[in-house]
């Protein structure tokens, strides 16, 4: 081998590596083709966009040096298999992914090596058919071995699986029912995910233990998952068992969030809805009897200045049967309280007997479960009738 063509393939790496529209044609191109791929969510793409890059540019050194696969590079593709593996993304579909990676590859360096020899392609060749082959052993072995030992613990297993919800590591709800299935679990669904913590505060971390106790506590049954995330606990539950939670984390002194409204591919969403509503609400916003829910943590989001949803959808959270239209002189009596501040002068203001007016009220609070007398509640209710449209 003469040095001109090993100079010509670095002069090629070294422009492919520099340039990112590389990385986004192969994150493109993946997206496109592979299905569990195209259904990952904005949160997975950094991640897969990183491997891209690392994939490229040792690839593409491997090329230009004539080199061979490492330790490292072997430990790396364990490793990349391992989470895989952990997360329920079908092997076939990782293997897949990383052909059609290979293939994009190839296109690019056509195109800029119009100077490389035959045996410069011979060269890239073998690079990529030896990695893609190292690489099918490895996940093979990898996929295997982290299957074992999800089966083994399986405890450690299901909170696992939490995990990667939380995390939004799932590509599809395909993946999440074979991984589920493997473990033998069905999720609940619909289902409830409940963040609580304590409510004074100061306790640095959650135990497992604290958080499978009030699991066992709410009765979940098969299929309810729970974790930790620092100091807070993450139930997965039946929507059912939403109910139960209000006196449970009273007995214990705690406060927490339960978003019902959210489906089995967005837990991820779920739980920065709830967390993001713990780390937000005043301290008013936590009554006895009384936890956070849907409502609560996207007029929490709102305020913040990150809505989760449009402002339709937040205010029929928050008013439910109020925006129907044989409700609206219920909603017209609320109106008039919060604009009045007071049941006489709302009354007077619509022509009603004071009475009247708070049996209004009264019907308000059966309905959407918030009583306009207390702050925060009256708050989210003052919200909602204003982004009603």
């Amino acid at each position: 081998m003469t040095r001109e063509p090993l100079k010509t393939r670095s002069a090629v790496r070294a422009e492919i590596v520099a340039d990112p529209r590389v990385v986004e044609a192969v994150v493109a191109a993946v997206h496109a083709t592979v299905p569990v791929y195209a259904a990952l969510d904005d949160s997975r793409l950094p991640e897969v966009r990183a491997i891209t890059a690392w994939g490229v540019d040792r690839l593409l050194h491997l090329w230009a040096t004539d080199g061979t696969l490492g330790p490292a590079d072997l430990r790396r593709f364990r490793g990349i298999a391992a989470a895989r593996a952990a997360d329920g993304r079908p092997v076939q579909a990782v293997l897949r992914a990383y052909r059609v990676a290979a293939a994009v590859l190839t296109e690019e360096v056509a195109a800029r090596g119009r100077a490389l020899s035959a045996a410069d392609g011979l060269a890239l060749g073998r690079v990529l058919l030896t990695a893609l082959d190292t690489l099918s052993e490895e996940m093979t072995t990898a996929y295997a071995a982290t299957t074992e030992d999800l089966s083994g613990d399986r405890d450690r297993a299901l909170r696992l699986l939490l995990d990667d919800l939380i995390a939004g590591r799932h590509a599809s709800v395909g993946a999440l029912t074979d991984r589920s299935a493997r473990l033998g679990v069905q999720l609940p669904d619909p289902y409830c995910l409940l963040v609580a913590e304590p409510a004074t505060g100061g306790v640095p971390d959650m135990s497992y233990e604290a958080a499978a106790g009030l699991l066992g506590a709410l009765g979940g049954g098969a299929g309810s998952l729970s974790t930790v995330r620092g100091s807070r606990a993450v139930l997965l539950l039946p929507a059912t068992a939403v109910g139960r939670a209000p006196a449970l984390l009273d007995a214990r002194a705690w406060r927490g969030c339960a978003i019902t409204g959210e489906g089995l591919d967005r837990v991820a969403v779920a739980h920065r809805l709830a967390a993001d509503a713990l780390d937000a609400a005043p301290a008013h916003a936590h009554r006895p009897g009384r936890i956070l829910n849907d409502a609560d943590a996207h007029v929490l989001a709102l305020l913040a200045g990150h809505p989760a949803a449009t402002p339709d959808h937040i205010a029929r959270l928050v008013l439910g049967p109020l925006t129907e239209p044989e409700q609206r002189h219920l909603l017209q009596a609320l109106t008039a309280y919060i604009d009045a501040g007071s049941a006489t002068a709302a009354a007077r203001a619509l022509h009603l007997h004071p009475q009247s007016l708070r049996y209004r009220l009264r019907r308000v609070h059966t309905l959407t479960s918030r009583d306009p007398r207390d702050p925060w509640q009256r708050l989210t209710l003052d919200i909602a009738r204003t982004l009603r449209p």
